[in-house]
């Protein structure tokens, strides 16, 4: 596959061609990840690293660990243990970062935004790993190949995604993706929760958990934070479960065969009960074994030096 893009900052703009070819190569990468030898030196003698400002395990470690199975060298930056903690610019850490001869940076950061503008000040390839409320492409792409190797399709499915969609940096990516590759899309949430803009984009949003369930082949919760109960945006957690928690009940008004979704981590028995999140419709440990053959390749569409 030619990928015409130098880095990969968000799915908003990507063709459906495009995606659907990111996912056509993280297929073939699915059984090197499900081997017992995980080498394929596509990435060998190049350098990539993974540039965190924010705490994450399963993101940055799902890059790493794709990095090194395709053979490249790969450097973690922690922001709260490296020069950043000492006033250094994101624009001097990227210009550092590249006069090092780095290939690749994967980057999460608290401001919407920050991969864009870290992108016009380096050579190297830039991954998105999550920008503010703005997006993180590499996940809904992981949940994207998750769906479709359910299903053998996302064209036409009906995705529920219930939850804090108005802070989700993974509902923006979803939305995007989900509604350029032809799935019907629902958001649902308490309503101090939910952007009505998305509307304009051509999801549906509803405050009513019930309705954008029904009939759904695909539901996804997504994480509350237990800040959004101090500032006043949900009344408590236990009545967030109550009127907005996923599980086999609600799940009765889905479409049969219906499975589960969480980008995580999950707080169980608050946005999904302990039944659904391991019962055998749930995809929730597909996603997070998804998301390492996606990274792998991004990276090699990037890297490898099949974009050119």
């Amino acid at each position: 596959m030619q990928f015409q893009h130098k880095n990969l900052l968000g799915l908003q703009g990507l063709t459906k061609e495009e995606i659907t070819g990111i996912l056509d190569v993280a297929e073939t990468m699915l059984p090197v990840v499900e081997s017992k030898d995980k080498r394929l030196p596509l990435l060998q003698g190049k350098t990539v690293v993974t540039l965190f400002y924010e705490n994450s395990t399963r993101t940055r470690t799902s890059f790493e660990l794709a990095a090194k199975y395709l053979g490249a060298t790969v450097s973690n930056i922690v922001a709260s243990t490296s020069s950043v903690q000492k006033g250094e610019s994101l624009k001097d850490t990227g210009k550092t970062l590249d006069q090092m001869g780095t290939d690749a940076i994967v980057i999460r950061h608290p401001m919407s935004g920050a991969a864009h503008k870290l992108a016009e000040y380096v050579n190297a390839s830039v991954l998105n790993a999550g920008d503010g409320l703005n997006e993180h492409p590499t996940q809904a792409l992981l949940d994207m190949l998750a769906m479709r190797t359910r299903f053998g399709r996302i064209e036409g499915l009906k995705v529920a995604i219930v939850g804090d969609v108005l802070h989700s940096r993974v509902a923006r990516s979803n939305l995007w993706g989900l509604t350029t590759m032809g799935a019907s899309v629902t958001f649902a949430g308490p309503t101090t929760l939910l952007p009505e803009a998305f509307q304009k984009y051509g999801a549906t949003v509803t405050n009513d958990v019930r309705e954008a369930v029904t009939g759904a082949d695909v539901v996804m919760a997504l994480r509350i934070q237990r800040e959004r109960q101090k500032a006043g945006l949900i009344p408590s957690v236990g009545e967030y479960a109550r009127f907005f928690g996923i599980n086999e009940e609600v799940l009765k008004l889905a479409k049969p065969g219906c499975v589960v979704m969480h980008p995580g981590p999950m707080n169980r028995n608050v946005e999904i009960d302990n039944a659904t999140a391991d019962a055998s419709h749930s995809l929730v440990e597909r996603q997070v074994h998804c998301g390492v053959a996606v990274r792998m390749a991004v990276l090699s569409l990037l890297v490898g030096g099949n974009s050119k």
